[in-house]
């Protein structure tokens, strides 16, 4: 049977059955995924991957298709919080640390291009494959940091890496789209929020944002959808 891939944030990497009961889980700390993921019945096991560095994505990847074989659908679906803890006087630019902004770069734009060289060849010769952006709102156009945001503008480099690999390799019969979560996704530290608390309308169900990822995978090839946008009912969506 073949696998499908689901890198979730944090720089993870999933792998599941196409029934969505198997899965192998790529992370730094991935203990807690684990836990949830047998609780529902299903199976996994954990390669540890670090999405800055080429050697580590190889090395997973080869781990896992050693045991797995070739992914079918991959979802990248990583993230970072470097950012949030800046103060107030130091949203310009200029304070923001050289290391940050290349975390910024490692996960938002050198990281996805790492996992499609692993990932793309197999599906073209195959003749078919999913590979999806689990992106955000700032992926839309450039916007300035806000106090309490991670330094997500980079983000729209991801959202141009989905464009350029939709024309490259929808020909070959691979399934490309670039999908902004425009909200908050509900976890206890969203619960935390002051806002979220104050309009619960407003967090996004997971369980939901999962289901929209596999209409995607099933969508037939005649009508492919390459751009995905998931806005809470009660909020205006971001342009």
């Amino acid at each position: 049977m073949p696998w499908s891939w689901a890198p979730p944030r944090n720089g993870r990497l999933t792998a599941a059955t196409p029934s969505w009961r198997t899965a192998c889980v790529a992370a730094a700390n991935a203990a807690g995924l684990e836990a949830a993921i047998r609780e529902q019945g299903g199976d996994c096991m954990i390669v540890e991957l670090d999405l800055s560095r080429q050697e580590s994505v190889a090395a997973a990847f080869a781990t896992i298709r050693g045991d797995a074989g070739d992914p079918h659908v991959l979802v990248y679906n990583a993230g970072y919080l470097e950012g949030r803890d800046l103060p107030p006087e130091k949203e310009l630019l200029e304070h923001i640390p050289i290391e940050m902004f290349d975390t910024a770069q490692h996960i938002a734009s050198r990281g996805p291009f790492l996992v499609a060289k692993e990932v793309l060849p197999a599906m073209r010769k195959r003749g078919e494959g999913s590979f999806f952006f689990s992106n955000n709102s700032s992926s839309l156009r450039g916007r300035k940091r806000m106090t309490g945001q991670s330094l997500y503008y980079p983000r729209v480099m991801m959202r141009t890496l989905a464009q350029v690999l939709t024309e490259e390799y929808s020909e070959h019969g691979v399934h490309v789209a670039n999908v902004v979560i425009d909200g908050l996704i509900d976890s206890p530290g969203t619960h935390a929020l002051p806002h979220a608390r104050q309009n619960p309308e407003r967090v996004m169900n997971p369980v939901k944002i999962a289901e929209a990822f596999y209409y995607l995978h099933t969508q037939d090839r005649s009508v492919w959808t390459h751009e995905l946008q998931l806005t809470p009912f009660s909020t205006k969506p971001s342009y």
